[in-house]
């Protein structure tokens, strides 16, 4: 009997002397630690009294069968699997048992190959069935007080911010990478303040062209401008009691942003096209890929809206930098998507779970939950193996490496880095964007300006 692979607590069951010892023996010179009972009751004893990884039982047994030894433990402790033995003569018993709970059965005389090979996977079965528990029980007792799920040292000091700033109403200013998860923050924020019975408004101020802009944020009166044939209520007289979520701060125009600094200072402004002046008590939190000081030097935006945004700054950061929420967030998304899916998924296979630490998300949280989703739908079985993730993540050890001669300028550093990424995505410059961390018009101005378009 030799089977490489994880070792364990292994209680062996069987009234017959011989067997006990002899499967003890084999079990031990392979590295496991070997528990000896002679009935079912005994085992029992042993089970509550020490913490087991596998039960080997014979199936006829005096005092307590092996089919009633069997019953009891799938009840009680159902994270310990069961190996059952049995002669020639009772095999239909054995598939009997297969259908009542146990992990697999075995004929006597015993093959030690075999076993040493069942005693492998059953092992490694117990492992995986207690990560993913831990998983949930870690994903339940964050769910109590907080979107954000974290374990790493910077999102646990992330949390600690939020909490400190969610009760007061000073406007806050995200920063982090695209992707990162700045819209939980946010979500967050509302949610544990004194306004989470008001509105929670969200804008993203990206995908609308200035005019519309200014329109979706202050409403606009009928008549104001072709199209608008009805009056129209803002984005910020909406969110009134309630905070208002501005994503993509930094792409917005000069003409909004002396508007957005007025709606700061004096919490008043006018609908497009009108004269009546608005109130609304609104908590502004805003977020952004950029760095708003190098913008603020190339004239992009203003130093004094960027300080009235800026009261509180909380920095996301990336993926590849917190690590140890990769599983976490992981085990969320599969918990999410499997009930979307109506699939019963129990967790991740250890190598899944590599391989999703191997890989560096450039895409950060937002690509982890797409690839999950990808997982689920393309799985066959009842876990996540490495072949139902995207091939992208699956090869991670395989992806180009991006190679620059010392002594290159930093801005040939980000021309080779845009030309590259841009040349693996096939020209798509949405995805491009996401995978550097930066917006779309400013992917397109890089473009221009390194002559790569």
């Amino acid at each position: 009997m030799s089977a490489s692979g994880p070792t364990g607590r292994v209680l062996v069951v069987d009234d017959e002397k011989n067997i006990r010892e002899g499967l003890g023996k084999a079990l031990e010179l392979d590295g496991h630690r070997a528990t000896l009972t002679a009935d079912g009751e005994e085992a029992l004893r042993a089970v509550a009294g020490d913490e087991i990884d596998l039960i080997i039982s014979d199936l006829r047994m005096p005092v307590l069968s092996g089919e009633d030894l069997l019953k009891r433990v799938v009840s009680a402790y159902p994270a310990v699997p069961v190996i059952i033995l049995t002669g020639h003569g009772t095999i239909e018993s054995a598939v009997q048992a297969m259908r009542d709970g146990a992990y697999d059965f075995l004929t006597k005389p015993v093959n030690l190959d075999r076993l040493g090979l069942l005693v492998k996977r059953a092992l490694s079965r117990r492992q995986l069935v207690l990560q993913n528990r831990d998983l949930r029980e870690q994903l339940d007792q964050r769910a109590i007080s907080s979107q954000i799920v974290a374990a790493s040292s910077p999102m646990k000091q992330v949390f600690e911010v939020v909490q400190q700033v969610a009760p007061t109403r000073a406007s806050v200013l995200i920063t982090g990478e695209s992707g990162v998860g700045k819209e939980v923050v946010a979500d967050t924020i509302h949610n544990l303040s004194p306004r989470k019975e008001g509105p929670f408004v969200k804008v993203h101020c990206a995908a609308l062209s200035e005019s519309l802009l200014e329109s979706e944020l202050f409403g606009h009166e009928r008549g104001a401008f072709t199209g608008a044939v009805a009056r129209k209520r803002g984005r910020f007289e909406l969110a009134d009691s309630g905070t208002i979520y501005l994503d993509e701060i930094g792409e917005i125009s000069q003409s909004v942003q002396i508007k957005l600094l007025r709606v700061l200072q004096e919490r008043t402004f006018e609908r497009v096209g009108g004269e009546q002046t608005i109130s609304s008590d609104v908590r502004v939190v805003a977020a952004t890929n950029r760095d708003l000081k190098v913008a603020i030097e190339q004239g992009d935006f203003r130093e004094d809206l960027y300080y009235r945004l800026n009261v509180v700054n909380i920095h996301v950061p990336p993926l590849r930098e917190r690590a140890s929420d990769v599983s976490l967030l992981a085990a969320a998304f599969l918990r999410e998507y499997a009930a979307e899916n109506q699939k019963q998924i129990e967790g991740f296979e250890p190598t899944a779970l590599n391989a999703l630490h191997r890989y560096s998300w450039p895409g950060n949280v937002r690509e982890l939950r797409n690839s999950i989703e990808s997982a689920v739908v393309m799985s066959k079985g009842a876990t996540i193996a490495p072949a139902d993730l995207p091939p992208t993540v699956r090869e991670a050890e395989d992806q180009p490496l991006i190679r620059m001669a010392i002594g290159s300028s930093l801005a040939q550093g980000e021309r080779e880095m845009i030309r590259v990424t841009l040349q693996s995505q096939n020209g798509n410059k949405t995805r491009t964007a996401e995978v550097l961390g930066i917006g779309r018009k400013t992917l397109h101005r890089k473009l221009k300006e390194y002559a790569l378009e």
